[in-house]
């Protein structure tokens, strides 16, 4: 019998391999939701037009349009928005949301197109968009640029950080600089004190990378 890691890590490498709106439909079954029935295609209408194979097909229709779409820079192409996310974006929310998806289904993307609507829906807002690693606040706010890249004023009100940045700025506000204790004095205090609780699985020492030995 898989275990409860085991089962969502099948799902998760089942997922990869199903198209995208399986994939969804997929997902949403495993985390309590229902799934989006999808609109048949009328009998005569051109099946290049349903929504889920806008997803991987945009048909070109002269030479023209389709020169433009070679010569339009990959930076511009890695933000773009499909219809069905747009959505999620726009959409009025009355309390916290949660949008959930695989690897590559655009959840990325959906919440930078959701910081730029907020900023630009309310001139007195500010919003902050939070990842948990600054590599990858770094890469949202490189997309960030590309997207408002023709409004400067608008990135003024809108800020990418890691979840520790921000605590450490608010720390620093609030207190003065922080003065963190090293990782290795901290593995070593979780480590004695799991030794005096009976029972307890001893804490794994880790290097300052993050990885266990």
């Amino acid at each position: 019998m898989m275990s409860g890691r085991q089962q969502r890590d099948t799902l998760l490498a089942l997922a990869d391999h199903l198209p995208a709106e399986a994939a969804e439909a997929l997902l949403e079954l495993a985390t309590g939701g229902t799934p989006r029935i999808p609109t048949p295609a009328a009998p005569a209408a051109d099946p290049f037009e349903h929504p889920d194979a806008q997803r991987r097909f945009r048909v070109m229709t002269n030479v023209e349009e389709l020169e433009r779409a070679l010569e339009f820079p990959w930076d511009k192409w890695s933000i773009f928005l499909h219809p069905d996310q747009r959505q999620f974006v726009e959409r009025a929310y009355t309390g916290p949301a949660r949008i959930s998806g695989s690897a590559g289904t655009g959840k990325t993307i959906v919440a930078i197109h959701r910081a730029v609507f907020l900023a630009r829906n309310d001139q007195n807002s500010r919003v902050l968009l939070t990842t948990f690693s600054h590599i990858l606040a770094n890469a949202l706010r490189t997309k960030l640029r590309r997207l408002i890249s023709n409004e400067p004023r608008l990135e003024e009100r809108l800020e990418v950080h890691s979840i520790n940045a921000i605590g450490a700025r608010l720390y620093k506000t609030h207190y003065g600089q922080a003065d963190l204790a090293p990782q290795e004095v901290i593995v070593d205090l979780l480590s004695t004190a799991a030794k005096e609780v009976e029972n307890h699985t001893a804490i794994p020492s880790c290097s300052p990378n993050g990885s266990k030995s």
